[in-house]
C-alpha cells in the first residue's frame, strides 16, 4: 500500500518531456539515441510508418495474459529483455506514437515505461502518425535493423495502486477517482459486467475526450476544464481506472501533463467487479 502523504509529495515529470511535436521529431530523426515505436495495427505499420520506427504491441511489454486480468505490468526482467531487444539503452530517448486513433494503447505503453523508471526519457508524439503525415513528413515501409541495447529497469512504486488502496482512499477528500470508460459503462446502463456501474465516489472522464477530433491532446486549459468538472481540482491525487487499465492511462497521462499527481488502478473495473467485498454504484439515467 502506498502512503497517501508520500504519494502526494512525489513530483510529476515536466510536461515538455511527455509530449513532443512533429517538428521536434523531424529535427532529431537521425539521432541514433532516438528509439521510435509505432503502436496500433501491424498491417498499418507494415505499409506506413516513420523512418526508423519499430512496431510495438502491448503484449510485448505486458505480463502474460491470464483469465482474470488481461493487461498487467510485466516482470522487470521480462521488460528489460523486451526493451533491450528493441535497441533501448540507458541513453535512449524513446518516442511513442500511434497509427490511426490508438491513443490509449500508446499511453499504456508510456505508463509502462514510466513505471520502469524511464519517465524522463520517454515522450509521445502529439497527434501520432496522422499529424506526422499532415505536416508533410515522409513515411516508409522499410523495417529497420536494430542493434540490441542495454537498459536499467528501476520499477517505481508510485505509478499504480491496488483495489484495497482504492477502497481505503476512494472517499478521501484529497483523492479524486476518475472512471475513464465511456458513459454507458460508468452509469451501469451497459450490463456486460456482473455488477454494472462504477466505483462509488468516482467521476467520469471518458478516455477519448482528452484529445480533439484530429487526435491532438487538448490544450492545458481545456484539460483543466475537464478535470475540474469531474471534481479533480488542483492539489488532489488523481486515480484513474477503466476496464482493464488501458483507456485509463489516457486520462492518467492528461492529469500528469497538467502537473497533477496521478496513479492508475491497474486491475480496474474488471477486477473490482469480481471483488464482491467492495461496493458498486449505478447512476442509470
Amino acid at each position: 500500500m502506498i502512503p497517501l502523504l508520500a504519494a502526494l509529495t512525489l513530483a510529476a515529470p515536466p510536461a515538455d518531456s511527455m509530449l513532443v511535436t512533429t517538428a521536434w521529431l523531424a529535427e532529431r530523426l537521425g539521432d541514433p539515441r532516438i528509439v521510435l515505436f509505432q503502436i496500433g495495427s501491424r498491417t498499418e505499420y507494415d505499409s506506413t510508418h516513420i523512418a526508423g520506427a519499430q512496431y510495438l504491441q502491448l503484449g510485448d511489454i505486458s505480463a502474460p495474459r491470464d483469465s482474470l486480468l488481461p493487461l498487467e505490468l510485466p516482470a522487470p526482467a521480462a521488460l528489460d529483455s523486451a526493451l533491450e531487444a528493441r535497441g533501448v539503452s540507458d541513453d535512449s530517448r524513446i518516442v511513442l506514437y500511434w497509427g490511426s486513433n490508438w491513443i490509449s494503447p500508446t499511453t499504456r505503453a508510456y505508463l509502462t515505461l514510466v513505471w520502469a523508471g524511464l519517465g524522463d526519457r520517454v515522450s509521445i508524439l502529439d497527434g501520432g502518425l496522422p499529424a506526422w503525415r499532415a505536416a508533410g513528413h515522409p513515411v516508409t515501409a522499410h523495417v529497420p535493423t536494430i542493434r540490441a541495447g542495454h537498459v536499467t529497469i528501476r520499477p517505481r512504486a508510485d505509478i499504480v495502486v491496488t483495489a484495497p488502496w482504492v477502497a481505503e482512499h476512494r472517499s478521501d477528500a484529497a483523492v479524486s477517482v476518475i472512471d475513464a470508460r465511456n458513459p454507458p459503462f460508468f452509469t451501469g446502463e451497459d450490463t456486460n459486467y456482473t455488477r454494472p456501474g462504477h466505483i462509488p465516489g468516482a467521476h467520469n472522464i471518458p478516455f477519448d475526450t482528452v484529445v480533439d477530433s484530429t487526435g491532438y491532446v487538448l490544450t492545458p486549459a481545456a484539460l483543466e476544464t475537464l478535470f475540474t468538472a469531474a471534481g479533480a481540482t488542483p492539489g488532489k491525487l488523481v486515480v484513474t481506472y477503466c476496464h482493464i487499465g488501458q483507456q485509463a492511462t489516457a486520462v492518467w497521462f492528461a492529469a500528469r501533463l497538467l502537473g497533477r499527481e496521478a496513479r492508475l488502478y491497474d486491475g480496474s473495473y474488471t477486477e473490482w467487479d469480481r471483488l464482491t467485498q467492495y461496493p458498486v454504484e449505478r447512476s442509470v439515467p
